[in-house]
């Protein structure tokens, strides 16, 4: 079955809905200082067309970090899923998620509005299933036992935080230093102990309280 097509005004709200979507992320990733009259002018929409869809610029902060909470959680699944070999499920895990850019939201965003209760759902999933990922593949002898889940996520922080270029260039460059990190966490036949203590997941999930 096939859904019935939307109607021509239905139609257009969609697309000003991921036109919006889409200038809010490349706005408040650039700037996340910058007012949300700056989103509706490179959406090319009216603010009031904007407002109709949220109200304030928390409520869009929110959606943009929902849908990449669930995107994480899709891709992250999706590894899970494999039955193959757990280091090329681990491996597809970090390049899907470095692929969807979830991290750049966190860097960016993290403190700079106030969760909502889906939104600390969706967070307590997507670190139940990074820890799961994590899991499979040490046990598994793949992934080097003292890397932590709060290891990688900044290791992916990092990864994100790299831009030049156009949009082309900027993934070529994030997958070539995802493919030398990844080098150094496949166990090797005998690996030095890494300096210093691990973070704490306390200290990745504080950034996300105003103030």
């Amino acid at each position: 079955m096939t859904s019935a097509p939307m109607s021509g005004r239905k139609a257009q709200a969609a697309r000003n809905d991921e036109l919006i979507l889409q200038a809010a992320r490349a706005v408040f990733t650039a700037d996340p200082g910058a007012p949300i009259a700056a989103v509706a002018e490179k959406a090319g929409v009216g603010i009031s067309a904007l407002y109709r869809r949220y109200p304030s610029k928390e409520a869009l902060l929110q959606k943009l970090c929902g849908d990449g909470l669930k995107l994480y959680i899709e891709v992250t699944e999706r590894a899970l899923a494999e039955e193959g070999d757990a280091w090329e499920a681990f491996a597809g895990y970090l390049r899907g998620i470095v692929d969807a850019d979830t991290n750049s939201l966190t860097i960016k965003l993290a403190g700079t509005f106030h969760p909502t209760e889906e939104l600390h759902h969706d967070a307590a999933r997507s670190g139940a299933l990074a820890t799961e990922i994590h899991r499979r593949t040490v046990e598994a002898g793949a992934l080097r036992p003292d890397v932590t889940v709060a290891d990688i996520a900044l290791l992916l922080e990092q990864i994100a935080s790299i831009r030049l270029g156009d949009e082309k260039r900027t993934a070529q460059l994030r997958h070539r230093f995802l493919a030398l990190a990844t080098d150094a966490l496949r166990v090797p036949p005998g690996h030095r102990e890494l300096p210093g203590p691990p973070p704490e997941d306390e200290e990745l999930s504080a950034r996300w309280s105003p103030g």
